[in-house]
């Protein structure tokens, strides 16, 4: 039982660094949504880690992990590039298409906001695709072009 304690503790003070002590995850969402007891934070934080579906909502941006900033968000993006970069730098280079519109998803960017993106990655092409670029080069080139841009800066945090 002292070990359980001890796991239980552990989870609830690592996941710290989230606005809510539990993190996120069922144990959060649906389960103890109001928690503000630290024995609710330890029940909802188990409930989270224990039922496999923290992994889950971090990837959908669902069960109060929407916000997928910094960290998360650019690493998606950068793996996103990385399995398609062909077919993007065909889509950046046109300033249109099915997987130019995916990253932009990918990285949190509203519909109305769509054909900004579009336009700032294509005028930023040669930066993004030279001889030497990879996928976080071109990752790190699109969050310097979404940072310097009004209209994308909110998807860049």
């Amino acid at each position: 039982m002292k070990k359980l304690f001890a796991a239980s503790l552990m989870v609830v003070a690592s996941s710290a660094a989230f606005a809510n002590p539990a993190g996120c995850g069922l144990g959060t969402a649906v389960v103890f949504p109001d928690a503000n007891e630290w024995h609710e934070f330890v029940l909802a934080a188990t409930t989270n880690g224990t039922s496999g579906n923290q992994t889950f909502g971090m990837t959908s941006g669902t069960l109060g992990c929407e916000d997928a900033h910094g960290p998360l968000k650019l690493s998606m993006a950068q793996a996103f590039i990385n399995d398609n970069m062909d077919q993007l730098a065909l889509d950046v280079a046109r300033g249109e298409g099915e997987t130019l519109a995916a990253l932009g998803e990918v990285m949190g960017v509203e519909a109305a906001d769509q054909s900004v993106f579009a336009a700032a990655m294509q005028s930023s092409f040669d930066r993004m695709f030279t001889a030497e670029s990879d996928a976080a080069s071109a990752t790190r080139v699109m969050t310097e072009v979404m940072a310097s841009n009004a209209s994308l800066q909110k998807y860049v945090g």
